[in-house]
């Protein structure tokens, strides 16, 4: 079963931009201190829990803690920054987003799939 990473820094976030261009990457932007957050996030997990798509890559930023990190991901996908969100990246460009009660398990799976 797929499992998520957590990215911090500017260098995590260019390899996994680079990534893209070998697989899809699902990004989420979760704010710890937001509850809508915590929902999206509970969605998230409940499709990596499910049958998640084997061949994507599953990344996790924090909005607050990696702000930095968080903003230059919305600058270089060309996506308004929105918390939480969640972005599928297919070589190096945004192809589908999400953000606050958009984001179930059902809507990743239909992104993906």
């Amino acid at each position: 079963m797929p499992q998520w990473k957590e990215i911090t820094t500017h260098q995590e976030w260019q390899a996994v931009l680079e990534k893209s261009c070998e697989r899809p990457v699902l990004l989420f932007k979760h704010s710890t201190r937001c509850p809508i957050s915590a929902n999206a996030w509970s969605e998230f997990q409940s499709y990596l829990n499910g049958a998640p798509d084997e061949n994507t890559e599953y990344i996790m930023v924090k909005v607050i803690e990696s702000r930095d990190v968080s903003n230059q991901i919305a600058h270089d996908l060309n996506v308004v920054h929105q918390s939480p969100q969640i972005i599928l990246i297919r070589n190096k460009k945004a192809v589908w987003d999400a953000s606050h009660w958009n984001i179930t398990q059902d809507a990743i799976r239909q992104a993906i799939h």
